[in-house]
């Protein structure tokens, strides 16, 4: 029979954990926790009133996304298929939980359970190195519960931000490689970024960068840009409390401004709905849309991901951020599917709903420094950005 865990299973999971792997166990604390507390469903396999293996999910708030994050069947059961059964129990709860991915990680050494994987429809998707105790590397992997979608994707390659304040840098290199392969993906370009388009002050610490800035480092290195930014106005400043503050936040938007005057770079004071962005997606535009973090992380803070897809329902983005303190890797943050009807709610950030965005473009010929497509809608307002 399989059922949810409940806390009074706790012994029982603690015992099969310690006869099934012999490192990366999960402590007592560790299923206490996620027993009790965690965005997490545990469902066990229970023979005479004995719970002799489990399935363990991790659901990420605000996506349409779980994840397979353990499973254990004790010695005594194995090769009577109660693991292909916990499975087929675990994707019936990720689509109750209106998920419609389900991915996991494995030890790349693990050949039993990667052909079980991979039996059951599972397809890799990448690798994690050095990702266990004694270093083995991890096969990522995932599978498509809801198979009538077919995501209208871009390749993006992955990149991690390196740093809580440079996830617009982060994004804004995912999409300038997809445009030029000859990008690197590096920490210094990422840095380098982030000092080219920073707003100096943000709530506390380091500066977070804002859609002006990155767009004039995306211009200088070979890329159109169009600028969808609601509001004129300083961006983010009712959040700094220093009026000196405020008053260098202004001071470095309108600079920027001023410099993307120059420039033919397409600046729109308007919001760009999902289907605007899902038309410049397929004409070849890459968008980076700032978001806010509190549907995600249940933190308030502005937060910028690029958009990797479209289907009939969803939109797909990498989000540079990973939350390791929530336990997540990076396969909770690639091609993240969220429904089109929160994102429309999730791209907007504090008291006054601001929104903006950017679309990467190839370099069309005959762009040159002052003139050109040159559009401004509105008037020139003024900067600035996230934990990016």
């Amino acid at each position: 029979m399989i059922r949810p865990a409940r806390l009074q299973d706790l012994e029982a999971l603690v015992a099969i954990e310690n006869r099934s792997f012999d490192v990366d166990r999960f402590s007592r604390r560790s299923f206490r926790y996620l027993l009790t507390k965690a965005n997490a469903e545990t469902l066990v396999y229970e023979e005479q009133k004995r719970v002799l293996a489990y399935v363990m999910l991790l659901f990420n708030t605000g996506t349409s996304l779980a994840r397979l994050y353990s499973l254990a069947v004790d010695p005594e059961l194995r090769g009577r298929g109660v693991g292909g059964t916990l499975i087929a129990a675990a994707e019936e709860s990720a689509v109750a939980h209106d998920c419609i991915y389900l991915r996991l990680e494995v030890r790349q050494d693990n050949t039993t359970a990667i052909g079980l994987y991979e039996k059951l429809g599972y397809k890799r998707i990448g690798v994690l190195p050095d990702y266990y105790e004694d270093h083995m590397e991890a096969l990522r992997a995932e599978k498509l519960l809801a198979p009538h979608l077919e995501p209208d994707m871009v390749r993006v390659p992955y990149y991690e931000q390196t740093l809580d304040f440079t996830c617009g840098p982060s994004a804004l290199l995912m999409a300038m490689k997809v445009l030029d392969p000859k990008v690197e993906l590096s920490r210094l370009l990422e840095l380098r970024l982030w000092r080219e388009s920073t707003t100096i002050f943000m709530t506390s610490g380091h500066g977070g960068c804002g859609p002006y800035g990155m767009a004039l480092s995306a211009w200088h290195r070979g890329f159109d840009v169009e600028i969808y930014v609601k509001e004129p106005g300083v961006l983010f400043v009712d959040s700094v409390r220093s009026e000196e503050k405020k008053e260098v936040m202004r001071l470095v938007q309108e600079d920027f401004i001023g410099e993307l005057a120059k420039l033919p770079v397409k600046l729109s004071h308007r919001a760009l709905r999902v289907n605007e962005i899902q038309k410049k997606f397929e004409s070849g535009g890459m968008p980076i849309v700032l978001i806010s973090s509190y549907r995600i992380y249940r933190e308030k803070f502005p937060h910028w991901v690029v958009v990797t897809g479209f289907d009939e329902k969803y939109i797909y983005v990498h989000d540079p951020y990973v939350d390791y303190e929530a336990g997540k890797t990076a396969t909770d943050c690639i091609n993240m599917p969220i429904l089109k009807k929160d994102f429309e709610r999730m791209a907007r950030y504090g008291k006054a709903g601001q929104e903006a965005a950017l679309i990467l473009k190839r370099r069309s010929r005959g762009a040159r420094a002052r003139g050109g497509d040159k559009t401004v809608t509105g008037k020139a307002p003024p900067v600035a950005d996230a934990r990016t």
